[in-house]
C-alpha cells in the first residue's frame, strides 16, 4: 500500500527499500513528462532533500527525498521514455528506489486518505 507526502511523491516499501515516483495529482499539475533528471544510484539522500527533477511541456519540478537513505537503483527506461511519469505515474513511471536507514520515517508519511484531503480528490 502506498503512502503519501505533501509535496505529491508515493512511496511502496518492499522491505528495506522504498519505491519512489511523483502522484497522479502532481502529474496532472506538470502536464506531459518530457524530461526526467535522476539521481546517482549509490548516493545518500536525508529525508525532504531534493533528489531529482521532472520536466514537462509547462514546467520543471523537484522531487523530494521522502525517507532518508541510499539510492539503491533507478528507473533507467525514463532516460528513453520519460512519459512512462505521465502515463502510468504510480506504477512503470516510477524513479528510484532508497534503501531506508530510518524505515520509521515512512510512518511519518499519509495514507491515502489523508493524501487526497490535501489535493481534493
Amino acid at each position: 500500500m502506498a503512502k503519501y507526502t505533501k509535496t505529491h511523491e508515493w512511496v511502496t516499501v518492499e522491505g528495506e527499500l522504498a519505491i519512489v515516483g511523483i502522484t497522479k495529482y502532481a502529474v496532472s499539475q506538470l502536464g506531459e513528462v518530457v524530461f526526467v533528471e535522476l539521481p546517482e544510484e549509490g548516493q545518500e539522500v536525508e529525508k525532504g532533500e531534493s533528489i531529482c527533477n521532472v520536466e514537462s511541456t509547462k514546467s520543471a519540478s523537484e522531487v523530494f527525498a521522502p525517507v532518508s537513505g541510499i539510492v539503491r537503483s533507478v528507473n533507467e527506461e525514463l532516460e528513453d521514455s520519460p512519459e512512462l511519469v505521465s502515463e502510468d505515474p504510480e506504477n512503470k513511471g516510477w524513479l528510484f528506489k532508497i534503501e531506508m536507514n530510518r524505515q520509521e520515517e515512512v510512518e511519518d508519511l499519509l495514507e491515502e486518505k489523508a493524501y487526497n484531503e490535501i489535493t481534493g480528490d
